[in-house]
């Protein structure tokens, strides 16, 4: 009947998470995909470990979700030429490599996937446009 304090953390990350999609310029939306691929990485890898085969699946999908239909549909092919298609199938590799691991428990295969999506975000991270240039 009434919320208990982890519905309360739970809305008001979902409300927090809201507002900075809400105020996010494009660049910071991008991290941000990053970042929720990484966590959702970081939490399938925990459930691997300790066994928590449901949790394991569902973090990998949501990964996958993020790389696909976040990370993947942000890239301009027309625009970004070359690098774009490159990207696009490195992406299309990634989601390959998290569908492997969730069928084979591959904690290695998690590790690869991540560590691409940090080294991406640390370059994404790098080339960030100052506020003054993108008005």
């Amino acid at each position: 009947m009434f919320n208990t304090g982890l519905n309360r953390a739970s809305a008001y990350s979902r409300v927090s998470i809201e507002t900075g999609v809400t105020n996010a310029d494009p660049h910071q939306l991008i991290l941000m995909l990053f970042d929720g691929a990484l966590l959702a990485i970081s939490s399938a890898t925990a459930g691997m470990e300790t066994g928590d085969i449901p949790s394991k699946g569902n973090h990998i999908s949501k990964a996958i979700e993020i790389v696909t239909n976040g990370l993947k549909v942000s890239l301009d092919l027309e625009v970004g030429g070359d690098l774009a298609a490159r990207l696009a199938a490195l992406y299309d590799y990634m989601a390959e490599r998290l569908v492997f691991a969730n069928r084979h428990n591959s904690r290695p295969a998690l590790d690869e996937v991540a560590g691409l999506l940090r080294d991406l975000r640390d370059a994404w991270q790098q080339i960030k446009v100052p506020q003054s240039e993108t008005a």
